[in-house]
């Protein structure tokens, strides 16, 4: 998600959590600040956002709620969330063209399974200390 896209996502996520762009904001931040090789092996200074896919919409649900959804890029899934009937895909800067989003419904279950126990806590705990100290 590009910072120009933030004006579209902001309010109520549905959940009783109130999304503001500022929010949004901060946590558009905070993730560029978290992520790293130990959150996707694919990660690298030039394209950050690389591989960050699953790791991401599940940090993003745990904060906003909402839904994980995904679409196929190849022969992989690319995860993302929808909330307040609104589609947040704030690693969609690692593709050089958007993908053709199906908005396929997902589980947790699912986006942990494109990653690994240890990088989604390691992204999570990054997150909230990044936020944390902001």
């Amino acid at each position: 998600m590009q910072e120009a896209d933030i004006d579209h996502v902001a309010g109520d996520a549905g959940t009783g959590v109130e999304m503001t762009k500022e929010d949004l904001r901060e946590f558009l931040g905070a993730l560029r600040r978290a992520w790293s090789l130990e959150t996707s092996p694919q990660w690298s200074p030039d394209d950050p956002a690389r591989g960050q896919g699953p790791v991401t919409a599940l940090v993003f649900q745990d904060r906003f709620g909402g839904q994980i959804l995904k679409t196929p890029i190849g022969d992989d899934w690319h995860f993302y969330n929808r909330v307040a009937g609104r589609m947040c895909d704030f690693t969609a800067e690692q593709f050089s063209e958007l993908p053709a989003y199906l908005n396929i419904p997902s589980s947790r279950d699912e986006a942990l399974a494109g990653s690994a126990p240890e990088r989604y806590q390691g992204l999570a705990v990054r997150v909230s200390e990044a936020l944390a100290s902001k």
